[in-house]
């Protein structure tokens, strides 16, 4: 059984359960206290963050090597795309989340950081370029539901919580967000500490 080391509000640690509950597999999830860490946690991860996957002797960390490696294992439904032009294009558009969108995360989680409106103004920006590929379709890659979904889902969930304001342009992004929170598998991989983040 896979093993899943999480933080009730590590947006990192949610795509990792959003991939678990969307492949319906036995999995255990271990809640990790962010201020009081079980001491393996340094010894599973160098870096000494969540999330870490374990399964017998592999221990994986960093959520879109975990996911991929879900998404490997346990192929369906698939949320990588199989072709491999295609999945190219999509650990691209991964990467890109991470530099454009998730880097300004911890910044935000972090009181009294300088830069905290820098980092909303960058973020704000990203999505609403994004905005326009959800007047025409459904999900990040087309009609199907897919890795990017679950990659941005936790930063949708979280705006007003980062006090992330979307111009009026951005309505089909928050239309596409509503289709993501909807989805049962999301509903149920939720904390109660991320429910509530959202009124």
């Amino acid at each position: 059984m896979m093993t899943l080391y999480s933080a009730a509000t590590c947006p990192f640690s949610q795509r990792c359960r959003i991939v678990l509950y969307e492949k319906g597999m036995d999995f255990q999830i271990i809640d990790v206290d962010l201020h009081n860490k079980p001491e393996d946690l340094a010894v599973m991860n160098p870096y000494n963050q969540v999330p870490v996957l374990v399964e017998r002797e592999l221990v994986l960390h960093e959520s879109n090597i975990i996911n991929e490696y879900i998404d490997e294992r346990f192929p369906h439904p698939q949320l990588m795309p199989p072709d491999p032009v295609m999945r190219a294009r999509a650990r691209l558009f991964l990467f890109r989340f991470e530099q454009e969108l998730f880097s300004h995360v911890h910044t935000l989680e972090s009181p009294g950081q300088k830069g905290a409106d820098k980092a909303r103004i960058a973020i704000r920006d990203s999505l609403s370029m994004l905005a326009p590929i959800f007047a025409k379709q459904k999900y990040m890659l087309g009609e199907d539901f897919s890795m990017l979904d679950v990659a941005i889902a936790p930063l949708l969930w979280r705006l007003d919580h980062y006090g992330i304001q979307l111009p009026k342009q951005a309505a089909p992004l928050l239309k596409y967000a509503e289709r993501l929170f909807s989805r049962p598998a999301y509903i149920e991989a939720m904390t109660p500490a991320e429910k509530a983040m959202r009124k």
